[in-house]
């Protein structure tokens, strides 16, 4: 018995990522530093593709922002030599060298925004499954903390 209270433990303390939707836990995996994150979208004022490029961080505390990818100067994106190194590539602008931490980050699907969340190589198309305005929150945490969301969100449901 307590062999298999210690291997729950074990398991239940391990670091995952999750997806976070309105109803509960869309998606999750196992998270290990330097797990890539990436945030693809229509930019809603400019209409041009973003992407921004995250990891876990290496002490798997949340997610440090690297780099972004655009194609347009427009309000919201980052030009300064403060935000990192700006380079153009071709007709992209890129901004490398951010490295900005995140415990969490909430995201919100939009109108013509085509919100697509990459974790690990496996894309979630938001944008095809959730309204405009759903929100959806990645997060590292140990896996108690989805039993802990799984568990609000069916109480909340009552």
């Amino acid at each position: 018995m307590a062999v298999v209270a210690a291997a729950s433990l074990w398991y239940l303390s391990r670091p995952w990522i999750f997806l976070i939707g309105e109803e509960g836990i869309l998606d999750m995996a196992l998270a290990y530093g330097g797990m890539p994150v990436n945030i693809r979208f229509i930019h809603s004022v400019q209409k041009t593709p973003v992407e921004e490029y995250l990891v876990v961080s290496d002490d798997l505390s949340g997610l440090v922002l690297q780099s972004t990818r655009y194609h347009s100067f427009g309000v919201g994106l980052p030009f300064m030599e403060s935000d990192g190194s700006f380079r153009q590539e071709g007709d992209d602008f890129v901004m490398e060298d951010m490295n900005r931490h995140f415990p969490f980050l909430s995201l919100r699907t939009g109108v013509g925004t085509m919100l697509t969340v990459t974790v690990d190589g496996e894309a979630h198309h938001l944008y095809r499954f959730y309204p405009p305005g759903y929100r959806v929150d990645i997060a590292v945490a140990p896996a108690f903390y989805g039993l802990k969301v799984l568990l609000q969100k069916n109480f909340a449901r009552r």
